[in-house]
Parts: structure tokens; C-alpha cells; sequence
């Protein structure tokens, strides 16, 4: 179940398109009955109207995409992507599901389910209180005030990663934050502009639902390019899906083809939805398989199982 963005009601997931569905961040999903995908009318743009700086951090990303918009070749676009870096205290691929990994605002480490649930010992071998960071080893936060203020620094160290978290905060009004889609753009930008691939992603979402912006699909689609080149994969199949929408089928097996190299199970199942419908070919969905299944080899470990196995919310893949 998730939260449509436009009608607010807890819905299942066939009461959205496979795009919104797979769209990774809350209150931005919009049914099949409010998306104007089924020719019904438009959303009205979420902006805040009260804020300056809204038209100004609007004009920085359409004359970013003006600039750039024609520049991207399909050389750059369809050329593997980096990895996601392996985890810093076990050194094993890190997994591409959300709840296989945690970052931590006190360094700024992201860390895999396995070490972040494995229990903490003392130099005598003795096991001791694990609500601690597993690479600093600096206590949990607290308070909401404390993580606040943690975040705070890693955003004034031009943390991506934190400033867009931070961002996606103040989007959903959440972790103390009032909502501001304002502010979640110009952060979002910022993290962008530092490397950070989901914030692109964020970007085109909000081109694609109206957050702060008009809705305007070709602005979508080109961020959702630029997060698929630095390693997105939800902005990935994304273009994956908009390629099938259009008929471009060899394009979308391509899209699709990457996100599974890095660990996507969504893209696999739509290329053996294009496999049956007779859009891809057999040899494209044997290789894609084959791609999941490498993946799953270097992202698994007897640690990684025992959290997942212990709590649903330490599962990663």
C-alpha cells in the first residue's frame, strides 16, 4: 500500500502505473486515477507560493536543462554507471535495496544491514551496548534535535548524501522539518551538483508530479538521465519504462539491461515482461538473469542473511 500524492488515500499497488509505483520517495506516488497519463486532468503544481526564492531556484533548473538538454549523447547515456561503493567495515558490494544499507549522520558512512545490526564487542571480546554507530562507534542520536543537528554538519561539510536527505525531509515535512518543496529542490540541486545521483532522480520526480514545479515531462526525463548516468537506478527505469510508453523497445531492454547489472529486480521483471510479449529476445532475458544472479552473489554473506532473518527492516534484496 502507499499513499497517492493527490487524493492522500493508502492504496494498493495496482491502483498505480508500474512508473509511480517504483517512484522511491513518499507523498510523490500519484494514482492511475489522478495522473494525467489516462488523460485526466492535470495536478495543480504543490509550490510555495509565499517563499522568493521559489521562481529563482526554478529558473537555475530549466537553464540548467536548457544547457544540457542536447548535449547528451547516447554514448554517455547508456554507458554502465559506477557501483555503489562496498561497505567501509566489511568490504562486500553494497546492496542496491534501501533497507539493505544505513547511513549514518555522525560520519557520514554508509553501512551495510549486516554490520549495522551485527552486535558490537569490547577489546576483552565481551559484547556491549550496540546502539552505536558501526564504523565511529558515536553513539545513536537521541532526539530528533540531536539528529537535526547532526545533519546540519554533515550538510555544511557538502555531505550529497545528507543535503539530499535533508532535502527529501523538508519535501515531506518530516524529521522536524516543515514542508518546503522549495528548499528540497535548491538542496537537491546542490546535492546534485556535488554528485549525488538520487538527487536528480528527486528532481525529475518532482518534474513528473508537480512538486514545486509545473509538471513538464521532457524536464523530467532529462534529470532522470542525469541520475541514471551518476548510478540511479530508479531513474533508470524510469527512462526504461518512458522508452516502452513510446515503442522504443530496443532502447527500453538497453535501460532496463544496466539497472539490472546494478541490482535492480524491478527492470528484471519488466525485461521478461518484454521477453513474453515478445519485445526482447530470449538471449536478453538468459543475460539479465545472469546479471541478477552475479549480483546476488557479491552482495550476499552469512552476516547480511542473519540481520534480514532477525528483522524485515535489515532485508536487502
Amino acid at each position: 500500500m502507499k499513499v497517492c500524492a493527490a487524493c492522500h488515500e493508502d492504496l494498493p499497488k495496482e491502483s498505480y502505473s508500474k512508473k509511480q509505483w517504483k517512484i522511491d520517495q513518499r507523498r510523490c506516488k500519484v494514482c492511475i486515477t489522478n495522473n494525467r497519463e489516462v488523460q485526466q486532468p492535470p495536478i495543480s503544481p504543490k509550490q510555495d507560493n509565499n517563499d522568493p526564492n521559489t521562481s529563482e531556484i526554478i529558473k537555475i533548473l530549466d537553464s540548467m536543462y536548457l544547457e544540457n538538454v542536447d548535449k547528451i549523447s547516447d554514448e554517455e547515456l547508456f554507458k554502465q554507471p559506477p557501483l555503489l561503493e562496498d561497505c567501509p567495515i566489511c568490504f562486500l558490494r553494497m546492496p542496491l535495496l534501501a533497507s539493505g544499507s544505513r547511513y549514518q549522520t555522525c560520519c557520514g558512512k554508509t553501512i551495510c544491514s549486516g554490520c549495522s545490526h551485527a552486535p558490537v564487542y569490547d577489546n576483552q571480546g565481551n559484547e556491549v551496548d550496540n546502539k552505536k554507530c558501526p564504523f565511529c562507534r558515536t553513539p545513536t542520536p537521541s532526539s530528533e534535535k540531536e539528529t537535526i543537528n547532526r545533519y546540519k554538519k554533515r550538510v555544511e561539510l557538502e555531505d550529497p548524501i545528507a543535503i539530499n536527505n535533508l532535502g527529501c525531509h523538508f519535501r515531506d515535512g518530516t524529521n522536524g522539518h516543515s514542508q518546503s518543496h522549495t528548499k528540497a529542490l535548491k538542496l537537491w540541486h546542490r546535492a546534485g551538483e556535488l554528485g549525488c545521483a538520487a538527487a536528480y532522480t528527486n528532481i525529475g520526480s518532482a518534474y513528473y508530479n508537480g512538486e514545486g514545479v509545473e509538471v513538464d515531462k521532457k524536464k523530467a526525463i532529462h534529470y532522470f538521465e542525469l541520475g541514471a548516468m551518476k548510478g540511479s537506478t530508479n531513474a533508470r527505469y524510469n527512462l526504461g519504462l518512458d522508452e516502452e510508453e513510446t515503442g522504443n523497445f530496443d532502447r527500453a531492454v538497453t535501460h532496463h539491461m544496466i539497472a539490472v547489472r546494478c541490482g535492480d529486480n524491478d527492470s528484471l521483471k519488466e525485461i521478461q515482461d518484454l521477453y513474453t510479449n515478445g519485445h526482447a529476445t530470449k538471449d536478453d532475458y538468459l543475460k539479465a538473469l545472469q546479471s541478477y544472479q552475479e549480483y546476488l552473489g557479491e552482495i550476499q554473506s552469512k552476516q547480511r542473511d542473519e540481520a534480514a532473518k532477525a528483522d524485515e527492516r535489515y532485508r536487502y534484496y
